[in-house]
């Protein structure tokens, strides 16, 4: 008995000429993500990949929970792939499906004919199907409104397949086919979902964190590692350029009005993740701003942090209210990983009174005044002097 995984595209199958090139993008993303797992072969066609281990021992569990999270892929199943016979479709269907069916009550039996040269129909191969299930499984009965298990039988090209029912993906659209982009990532729950939503676009990402210790933990950072760790899961292996920032923060205190702090500091992290971005081909930033959420976001505000970029700022939860964004991250098993009790410097030194209408002149002044502290390039140098790891 062959089985596969039958993963079925999403949006790729509108891409029209540009199709085979996220085709290629999605195979290769599969390939990376279960390549440890052992030798698969991979088929395209008729807007399905396939699958094939050809190792022994391949657990493929594993391979399916994994490919669950690439974006890209709208659904998928376990099937088992046989000739185009229908006394082979019949056996395999009772053979592969068996534990399903003696746990349900009900079913139905539903055929896709792609291959129109096939003898039957699709509702004859549906018929017989049918009609052999319930000869080896009396205790079943028919619903076709309301079934406990649907049994698909889809004639292809080249073979035949049988399946349950398709398990939903990630959707989306394979993440490298829409460039690169640099994420700034705190500790905190937003973050960590808009790098996930701006993968599911297709960006690859790069990651940068500004730790600020004495003020901030080893931990903290190790925090950020274990939250990148779950983005991977989706995103494939992200590169994080963690930022020594403790001196750019204590000449914000010491040259800035309270109330800029805040805007200030958002400032000078757009500057440097400017720097780190043209290094590593980035064509935006992401953050993980939300329209409204805290004083640092209201338009004025991102106004003033917008102003400090030469890259185009992505927000993809800017519409979100915070209720939603932590659904997506109990989704993504970031959650618990964000409400960990470990500060980050977006937390060091926040001001009693933030403003909330600010003026970008004078945010701008007072930025110019924290760099006049500095004999040099403090953005420059402060960039080179960030630690980088892979994750993922």
């Amino acid at each position: 008995m062959r089985e596969t995984i039958l993963i079925k595209n999403g949006e790729i199958a509108l891409k029209g000429l540009n199709r085979k090139n996220f085709e290629d993008a999605l195979v290769k993303n599969i390939r990376d993500r279960i390549y440890d797992l052992g030798e698969f072969k991979y088929i395209k066609s008729q807007s399905t990949v396939m699958v094939e281990p050809l190792s022994p021992g391949i657990d493929l569990d594993e391979a399916f929970e994994r490919l669950k999270k690439v974006f890209g892929i709208a659904a998928l199943s376990r099937a088992v792939a046989c000739e185009k016979d229908m006394n082979e479709i019949l056996h395999y269907t009772c053979v592969f499906l068996k534990d399903s069916l003696m746990a349900a009550k009900t079913f139905k039996v539903e055929a896709k004919r792609s291959d129109k040269k096939f003898p039957l129909k699709s509702p004859e191969i549906s018929a017989e199907t049918g009609a052999k299930i319930l000869e080896e499984f009396p205790h079943l009965t028919v619903d076709v409104h309301n079934p406990d298990i649907i049994v698909m039988v889809e004639i292809r090209d080249r073979e035949a397949f049988i399946h349950g029912e398709q398990v939903k993906g990630a959707g989306g659209i394979p993440v490298g086919t829409g460039g690169k982009a640099m994420l700034l990532i705190s500790g905190g729950i937003d973050s960590p979902v808009a790098g996930y939503m701006i993968a599911k676009r297709g960006i690859s990402i790069t990651a940068v964190h500004f730790a600020s210790p004495p003020y901030t933990s080893e931990l903290a950072e190790q925090k950020v590692h274990r939250l990148l760790k779950k983005v991977s899961e989706y995103s494939g292996r992200i590169k994080l350029y963690t930022v020594p920032f403790t001196e750019l923060q204590e000449a914000i205190r010491a040259h800035c009005p309270e109330e800029l702090f805040t805007l200030v500091m958002r400032r000078l992290m757009m500057k440097i993740s400017c720097v780190l971005a043209e290094k590593e081909d980035c064509k935006a930033l992401v953050t993980g701003e939300s329209l409204g959420q805290v004083a640092s976001q209201t338009l004025g505000a991102l106004q003033c942090t917008d102003d400090a970029s030469v890259l185009p700022v992505l927000r993809p939860l800017i519409g979100m209210d915070k209720d939603e964004i932590v659904t997506i991250s109990r989704k993504i098993e970031t959650f618990d990983i964000s409400i960990e009790p470990f500060e980050d410097c977006c937390t060091v030194f926040t001001p009693r009174h933030p403003r909330l209408k600010p003026d970008l002149k004078r945010v701008i002044q007072a930025e110019e005044k924290v760099l006049s502290a500095f004999p040099e390039d403090i953005l420059i140098k402060t960039a080179e002097a960030s630690k980088v790891l892979e994750i993922g």
